[in-house]
């Protein structure tokens, strides 16, 4: 193994370690949020933090309470496998790309485990803040479109810089 192909695998490892690390903080801190609100929340009060109201709400569907009525097994499934194939491009993004294309992709996926566990349990996502215009929403969603935006930003700025993997490649 030549000296840049070790340097390249240190830094895949290092990569993927980042992007473990990462998923796994983010996703605890969501679901402790979410058991914090499920309990100080339940009597159905809410507490008014000016442009956002914590709300204890449940979502049965996925996003935007999109198939809500589906069985939960389907949601779950569905649900599953597409978090499947993002953990899974992630994990072979991290041998190649930069950091502003796997990082979000692990905040992305924080956040869709975190109500994926969350839902396992009953069917729903714990859903707390609320705006008043706008469906009532987590800390996961959040990293969710948080780390989309982010990813999209950094497609459409990378220019020539980055080493973005082809589809073949991964």
């Amino acid at each position: 193994m030549t000296t840049r192909n070790l340097a390249s695998a240190r830094s895949g490892t290092r990569a993927r370690g980042t992007l473990l690390l990462t998923l796994v903080l983010l996703a605890a801190v969501d679901l402790a949020v979410k058991a914090w609100a499920g309990g100080a929340l339940a009597d159905g009060h809410s507490v008014n933090l000016g442009p956002i109201e914590l709300r204890l709400g449940f979502n049965a569907g996925m996003a935007f309470s999109l198939g809500a009525r589906l069985p939960a097994g389907v949601v779950l499934a569905t649900t599953g496998l597409t978090i499947t194939a993002v953990a899974v491009f992630a994990w072979r993004a991290t041998r190649t790309a930069t950091r502003s294309t796997w990082l979000p992709l692990a905040v992305i996926l924080a956040g869709a485990v975190a109500n994926l566990i969350d839902r396992a349990s009953d069917g729903v996502v714990t859903d707390y803040l609320h705006t008043g215009w706008f469906p009532t929403f987590n800390l996961a969603d959040v990293y969710i479109t948080g780390g989309a935006i982010t990813l999209m930003v950094a497609a459409l700025t990378s220019g020539d810089r980055t080493e973005n993997p082809t589809a073949a490649e991964l």
